[in-house]
């Protein structure tokens, strides 16, 4: 059977995690990391081609500003720690998301990291950080909106592949398969036009309890269904 060729992960539940063990959120912050270093290695190995992780939204400004400031540094840390690792395993580094009030240390961590990573090909690692779906829709049709303005665009030549183009994904395939964590069934902002047909696996885990097998099993729950696109599988015909 085969693979996804694009997995999305909702890493959810290091709060809930931490608040479980009378520890601080931070904390579960923290093996939250560790858990995004297991999976990125299990997805290596299983030869999943291209994963795209949800680290920071444009909600979690509204969190306290030491809760706040902790993911920064977590991301700073992932970064350092890491990225001679990935570059070493062939991993390509992308961050998608606004650059709006992110901090300059971790705008030049970013660049670096992108920068390091653009001629690798043997796996695509996508964190999305400050990044929220419809933010990105609204910063997409602006920009079409400027190349109408500008005259490189007539308004009649938009369409779907048109939009895709300026989307913060258009260098990625849209997701085969969208994971989510702690057994919440929402999307929360997440790559709203890019999932437009993904599968969605719902697990009861806390995500700084996730690794490889709770990858291998979503997978395996992907590989079960028939994915048809808007189409009868039998007649090919379009649902009704």
């Amino acid at each position: 059977m085969s693979l996804p060729k694009h997995i999305a992960i909702i890493m959810d539940g290091n709060g809930r995690w931490a608040r479980a063990r009378g520890l601080p959120r931070a904390v579960g912050h923290e093996r939250g990391v560790e858990a995004l270093r297991r999976t990125v290695e299990a997805a290596g190995k299983m030869g999943i081609e291209y994963l795209t992780l949800f680290s920071f939204s444009t909600e979690n400004w509204r969190r306290p500003a030491e809760e706040v400031n902790a993911l920064f540094g977590l991301l700073r840390a992932y970064v350092k720690r890491d990225l001679e690792r990935l570059k070493a395993e062939g991993v390509r580094v992308r961050i998608i998301g606004s650059r709006e009030n992110v901090p300059a240390d971790i705008l030049e961590l970013i660049g670096k990291a992108e920068r390091e990573t653009e001629a690798n090909r043997r796996g695509n690692l996508t964190i999305a950080f400050n990044y929220g779906g419809r933010e990105e829709i609204v910063r997409a049709a602006r920009a079409l909106a400027q190349n109408v303005i500008d005259g490189a665009l007539l308004p009649e030549d938009i369409d779907a592949e048109q939009f895709a183009s300026v989307l913060d994904t258009s260098m990625l395939p849209d997701p085969d398969l969208l994971i989510r964590t702690s057994g919440e069934a929402r999307i929360s902002n997440f790559l709203l036009w890019q999932i437009a047909y993904t599968e969605l696996v719902i697990l009861d885990v806390l995500w700084p309890d996730f690794d490889g097998d709770h990858l291998a099993g979503a997978i395996t729950a992907y590989q079960q269904r028939e994915r048809r696109f808007g189409a009868l599988a039998e007649e090919g015909r379009a649902d009704g």
